[in-house]
């Protein structure tokens, strides 16, 4: 066992650790990747399943599930270890790709996206917590861009894989083979290789200037601005990420584009998502976190109310892409001025908190959008979820506040 005095904290000095937590990653959101294009249609043409907001059930319960899990993570994780929770997660992985596989009715699709949910809460939240554990306070950005870089682009190839698969060999069961290999080798490198960082958190907590939270829950939730701010746009980001989840693939379906079609515009989002990451992140390291919040924002919500007007094939890859640039400027941003403003005895159960309900977005956006899908169709619902997104900008722009004295603001021209 490593003795504190020894511990240092930064990129460099953890590397191969960071590197082990980089892969993990990437095996946890090929685990989402895996139903992302092709689930909505087993809905449909295996289970006849009708109405949207029926279809749209897996995500509710995935994002409720792991919206839960995410919030006992960060109380559990300073108690048991991030490292125990991150094996926990894996394990509860191990009958989600035979379930989506062989269950021969929706509610057994229904239970194995309740597991998915609390295998992403345990998983995720612990890799991300470990990271910045592990780099301290001057590459957070980076460190969180190259942490949902691996767990985005693997969400895009996989989501990829399972779509080229269904259109060789039939929705089931054949593309949820993958699912196998990413439950076996996240768990074999997570229980032999991965380390658990509690003692780099005890070394950062000795020199840094940040005060405690008297009530970490309502101080993230909303009472910070900062923090609250960044709480509301998670959730609503994840909201316009779920109607993505569940309505891409249906609007595509009925535009009559086949599923290979279909398995590169739903790549094509997260994989600029994941790749974007690796510029965003160090972004957020330079610039003004407010601004890249507001303009990632921003372009969201315009993407979004622009979407149903799309009539071309590659319409709905340019306004993807735009979609994932938009998601890949918050995405490290968010982590990273979580991380800026709390302590970090109180860092793991504030991130906690903020992912809680930034994962129940998913729940809150699957089940508005396929309620207004159901009554008023598919593109009122998606425009409605681009006037919240950009509606959230407007809250970052006005409640913000840059950190003058360690960011370049990227609006300099508006001072």
């Amino acid at each position: 066992m490593q003795k504190e005095q020894n511990i240092q904290l930064g990129l460099k000095e953890n590397l191969s650790q960071f590197i082990l937590l980089v892969i993990v990653n990437a095996f946890v959101g090929g685990m989402v990747g895996l139903e992302r294009s092709i689930l909505p249609k087993i809905a449909d043409e295996e289970f006849h399943i009708v109405a949207t907001s029926a279809i749209l059930s897996f995500i509710i319960v995935f994002g409720i599930a792991k919206a839960i899990t995410n919030y006992f993570t960060g109380q559990l994780a300073n108690k048991y270890g991030r490292k125990k929770l991150l094996v926990a997660g894996w394990l509860l992985a191990l009958p989600i790709p035979f379930v989506l596989m062989w269950g021969n009715r929706w509610e057994w699709i229904i239970a194995a996206n309740v597991l998915l949910g609390i295998h992403q809460g345990l998983t995720w939240s612990s890799t991300v917590v470990m990271k910045i554990d592990l780099v301290g306070e001057k590459q957070r950005g980076f460190a969180m861009g190259l942490n949902e870089f691996a767990g985005y682009i693997a969400v895009a190839i996989v989501a990829y894989l399972t779509g080229y698969i269904a259109s060789e060999y039939g929705l089931r069961p054949y593309p949820f083979y993958v699912g196998i290999g990413l439950t076996v080798l996240g768990l074999l490198t997570s229980w032999i290789f991965i380390k658990d960082t509690r003692k780099h958190v005890a070394v950062e907590t000795k020199t840094t200037s940040v005060k405690r939270l008297k009530n970490i829950f309502w101080s993230t939730t909303w009472k910070d601005k900062n923090l609250g701010s960044v709480t509301q746009a998670g959730l609503i980001n994840n909201l316009n990420d779920g109607m993505a989840w569940g309505l891409l693939p249906v609007l595509l379906v009925a535009k009559h584009f086949d599923l290979k079609q279909i398995g590169i515009v739903t790549a094509v989002y997260p994989g600029v998502w994941g790749i974007g990451q690796l510029i965003t992140g160090r972004m957020a390291d330079k610039y003004c976190k407010k601004d890249m919040l507001f303009t990632g924002m921003l372009l969201q919500g315009l993407v979004l109310f622009f979407l149903p007007f799309a009539s071309q094939y590659w319409q709905y890859i340019l306004l993807a892409a735009l979609l994932g640039w938009g998601t890949a400027m918050v995405y490290p941003t968010f982590l990273a001025t979580v991380a800026e403003n709390t302590n970090p005895a109180d860092r793991a159960q504030s991130l906690g908190v903020f992912r809680f309900w930034r994962d129940l977005g998913y729940a809150i956006g699957a089940a508005i959008t396929g309620i207004i899908a159901d009554w008023f169709g598919i593109n009122v619902s998606i425009i409605v979820i681009g006037i919240l997104t950009a509606f959230s900008a407007v809250i970052i722009y006005y409640r913000m506040k840059c950190r003058d004295n360690i960011s370049i603001s990227l609006f300099p021209f508006l001072k």
